[in-house]
């Protein structure tokens, strides 16, 4: 049993990383408060006479009353909700087919994780130019050789392809989850259902889904954590343009596209305050799995 010595040495042992840690995280957030407050243009002939001028709520309400706020809100909670939706789908749908006996299961498994340890730069430029391109790209190739019109899909259903290219990134994430929840899922149960008549529907509904809740949880808070920041996808793929600025991407053109610092930093509060909100909510509805 831990003394009261040993606890402190621990604690003074572990105090040095513990305050790495903290500043590590608080440092970056203390300045975005402290810029949000001012006005901050660096690069503009301005910024030496008014480079910090205190201006108050102004950022804030410059930045909600931007045109582009809101379609940035409801861009960044589409892609969220479709590649949630698409990855936990196709995840289930994996996860038992993997877990079937098959020939080279091993490297069938390795195949199908792959793609998430591709860079999203790389992935993206590579759904873009090999997949996507309206002249070259594979599936403008597919419907050449049907007869059909090839289709521009980052500019007429730009926000369908972001989504699909960021669930292509996501899936194998998901699936590895939903996976490692199959395994241990208890066989002699869903045989004595079998046996009983239950009909693989009904096992499904009744067995699998209910065992599989946890691992559901855990993939949707995760991958929404990582989600509400994506960026590198839509810079290099439409660049903001077809309505797929999500609120991260509009803090990028403001910060360093308009060299306004301090209208970005507020674009960076109303960013984890979204953020919040949303891990609340998804806390609220599906976070009580968890304690299952």
């Amino acid at each position: 049993m831990a003394t009261q010595h040993s606890r402190s040495a621990a604690r003074f042992m572990m105090a040095p990383a513990v305050i790495l840690l903290l500043g590590w995280m608080l440092v970056p957030l203390v300045m975005t408060l402290f810029f949000s407050f001012k006005k901050y243009l660096p690069l503009r002939g301005d910024s030496m006479a008014n480079g910090l001028d205190w201006v108050g709520f102004e950022n804030y309400v410059r930045f909600v009353s931007s045109s582009s706020f809101w379609p940035s809100i409801w861009a960044t909670l589409i892609i969220v909700g479709g590649v949630l939706f698409i990855t936990v789908i196709l995840g289930i749908a994996l996860a038992l087919l993997l877990d079937q006996p098959m020939w080279g299961q091993g490297v069938v498994r390795i195949l199908v994780i792959a793609p998430f340890f591709v860079m999203p730069t790389v992935s993206a430029l590579l759904w873009k130019n090999m997949f996507m391109d309206p002249v070259n790209g594979f599936f403008a190739h597919m419907m050449k050789s049907v007869g059909m019109q090839p289709i521009e899909f980052l500019s007429q259903h730009s926000l369908l392809s972001i989504v699909m290219i960021v669930s292509w990134q996501w899936l194998p994430f998901a699936t590895l989850i939903l996976l490692t929840a199959t395994q241990s899922l208890d066989g002699e149960q869903l045989e004595a259902a079998e046996m009983d008549g239950a009909s693989w529907p009904s096992r499904f509904i009744h067995i699998i889904l209910p065992h599989l809740s946890r691992a559901i949880t855990v993939v949707i808070l995760i991958q929404t954590i990582f989600l509400l920041g994506i960026f590198a996808e839509i810079f290099v793929t439409t660049g903001g343009a077809f309505g797929t600025k999500t609120l991260t991407y509009l803090i990028y053109q403001r910060v360093l596209e308009s060299q306004n610092v301090g209208l970005g930093s507020a674009g960076g509060v109303y960013a984890i305050i979204l953020a919040n909100i949303v891990a609340i909510f998804l806390m609220r509805i599906v976070g009580k799995n968890l304690d299952a």
